[in-house]
């Protein structure tokens, strides 16, 4: 069962050179208060795994803002001026949108990794091996693990099990399968029961603590 803690206690984990994913689209599906309490720690060189860098004062472009980003394995950054701004300051690999998602999903899945046609005969191929089959090209991309997610989720019971909201949900599932330890922030915390199990998304066996969102 997950242990429920608050959002500065979620922030203290996080080191110095450590792995970190975020579910967020544009701030959509953001963990929002567990962002803000990790900008509070001022800890830096951290390695950012996200679909998007948000933007500069919103989701985690904030921590992209404060300079707390070493590395970056992201999508999309054109909403984010201060990542533009940081292009040669921080160690960034643009991944095609869908095999960002596929190589997480194979890192929570124990996958070795994944093979795409996206990207053959473009720089996103160069130093990768490359496989044909039936004519057909094909670039071998390894999963992509952290060692910490942090989720944001509607509502979650007190085993773990999680329920998303609509885009909200976007790459939250994925990722919380594929840290080492999985943070979730929820807007409501319910007992064991209340949630319908055809309703959930994410199955409590993969997360490790839960942060009870704060109204604002």
């Amino acid at each position: 069962m997950p242990k429920i803690i608050t959002a500065a206690e979620a922030a203290k984990m996080i080191q110095p050179h450590d792995r970190v994913m975020f579910g967020s689209f544009l701030v959509a599906g953001v963990a929002d208060q567990l962002v803000d309490a990790l900008c509070e720690t001022g800890t830096k060189d951290i390695h950012m795994i996200a679909i998007s860098t948000d933007f500069a004062d919103k989701g985690v472009g904030k921590l992209v803002t404060n300079k707390q980003i070493k590395s970056l394995q992201t999508s999309h950054i054109g909403t984010n001026k201060s990542t533009q701004a940081q292009m040669n300051e921080i160690d960034m690999e643009l991944i095609p949108q869908g095999t960002l998602m596929e190589r997480i999903r194979a890192a929570g899945a124990g996958l070795g990794g994944i093979l795409t046609p996206t990207g053959v005969n473009t720089v996103v191929e160069e130093g990768k091996q490359k496989f044909q089959f039936d004519g057909k090209e094909f670039i071998l991309e390894m999963p992509i693990s952290a060692d910490y997610a942090f989720i944001k989720a509607a509502k979650a019971d007190k085993h773990g099990n999680l329920v998303y909201y609509k885009t909200a949900r976007n790459g939250n599932p994925i990722m919380a399968m594929a840290a080492k330890t999985t943070i979730v922030q929820a807007d409501e915390i319910v007992e064991v029961g209340e949630i319908n199990p055809e309703d959930v998304i994410t199955p409590g066996i993969f997360v490790d603590y839960l942060v009870q969102s704060e109204v604002k």
